[in-house]
């Protein structure tokens, strides 16, 4: 008797628990819908409050997580405060991390984790963006054994064997500490190989073009180059850097010629 009351009890208590799971369930998606609302229409701030309040409510949400995390580091690179900009950037590791924990099979986690990784590196010294190097490469890497057709994360793989492969002679010092040498696959030619795969798979991602550019004018190969700017002028705009890569590349472009 005691064992069927005490089954009528948890039916009960599920009955109940079921209707407020679902409420929590639509009000999580209605959020990540908001920050994805946002984040179309470049507003990163908006965006990053309805992916906070997206987890805040369903911590182990891995879509609001990795996005949270992507807009911490869009807010970031707006910043032109050095210790400001860095503390968005680590904001953006520990919500990739926590994204990589909900599910360390999906591939953006890993990915955001990269790039916020790569953030940081960009204002750390050179002992400690070459020691960031190798954490990098491992992250990228998951993230294309998971999904080869993110665009991003070429993009990400590129410029890794870019800066590699062109550090300074102190840099290559660390680098013998921390990575027992250069890796060997770093090469600028590679580089120039994984951002093609992501123009390949998004053709219209302007950053993509612009960092190719650049890529061969390191190469000397300025006539490419060129061909790489004009085709950031030519595309329209779509993401919220879109703008500053346009000018840049008209900067770049007037500087060759």
């Amino acid at each position: 008797m005691k064992r069927i009351s005490a089954c009528i009890v948890m039916v009960i208590c599920f009955l109940f628990a079921a209707p407020l799971y679902a409420q929590d369930d639509k009000a999580v998606k209605d959020l990540v819908a908001a920050g994805d609302t946002a984040f179309q229409k470049f507003d990163n701030q908006a965006a990053m409050e309805s992916y906070q309040k997206a987890l805040e409510t369903d911590p182990q949400c891995h879509e609001a997580a990795w996005k949270l995390a992507r807009a911490y580091i869009d807010l970031g690179e707006k910043l032109t405060d050095k210790e400001e900009r860095k503390g968005y950037y680590l904001k953006a590791h520990e919500t990739a991390k926590m994204a990589v924990e909900i599910n360390p099979k999906a591939a953006k986690g890993h990915l955001y984790l990269s790039i916020s990784l790569g953030r940081v590196a960009l204002d750390a010294g050179g002992k400690e963006k070459v020691r960031l190097s190798k954490e990098i490469k491992s992250e990228v890497d998951k993230t294309l054994d998971i999904d080869p057709n993110d665009d991003i994360a070429w993009h990400v793989l590129a410029l890794w064997n870019r800066n590699i492969s062109t550090l300074s002679w102190i840099e290559k010092q660390f680098a013998n500490i921390f990575l027992g040498g250069i890796p060997k696959e770093a090469s600028v030619e590679k580089a120039v190989e994984c951002l093609k795969k992501a123009i390949q798979i998004k053709s219209g991602h302007i950053n993509h073009h612009l960092e190719l550019g650049i890529t061969y004018e390191i190469l000397g190969k300025k006539d490419l180059a060129i061909k790489e700017y004009e085709k950031v002028l030519e595309l329209p705009v779509s993401d919220a850097d879109d703008k500053d890569h346009k000018a840049e590349a008209e900067k770049l472009i007037e500087k060759i010629k």
